[in-house]
């Protein structure tokens, strides 16, 4: 018997930040264990937030309070990407390693801001 989906779960911009916490989570696994409580910590949760965010705000009814959490969701994405460049920066990793997920965030970010702004446009009266 297969399980009930989320409304949310249908969200192609939500299902593409799944894939980038599962990819985040994966990457950040080559961060020094020093870093357990801070950076990598870090990283994870902004990850994660995006595609929270995302699942939240699809729950409201007002398309203002919609583009509110992708807002937050582009928000959280760009901390993400800002950790992931400093952990390179700091030699966690090499850019072979970041430049993916650099890209996926990339594109997801687009997807976001558009999606923002088209629940605004539909929010005007």
């Amino acid at each position: 018997m297969s399980r009930k989906r989320f409304p949310f779960e249908k969200l192609e911009v939500w299902q593409e930040a799944r894939k980038l916490v599962k990819e985040v989570h994966v990457h950040t696994r080559a961060y020094p264990k020093a870093e357990m409580y801070g950076l990598t910590a870090q990283v994870n949760r902004a990850a994660l937030s995006v595609a929270n965010n995302l699942a939240e705000g699809s729950s409201r009814m007002s398309l203002k309070d919609q583009a509110h959490f992708s807002n937050q969701a582009y928000g959280s994405l760009m901390e993400t990407a800002s950790d992931i460049i400093v952990a390179s920066d700091l030699g966690y990793v090499d850019e072979e390693a970041t430049d993916p997920i650099l890209n996926h965030a990339y594109d997801l970010s687009v997807r976001i801001h558009n999606l923002r702004q088209s629940q605004l446009t539909r929010a005007k009266p």
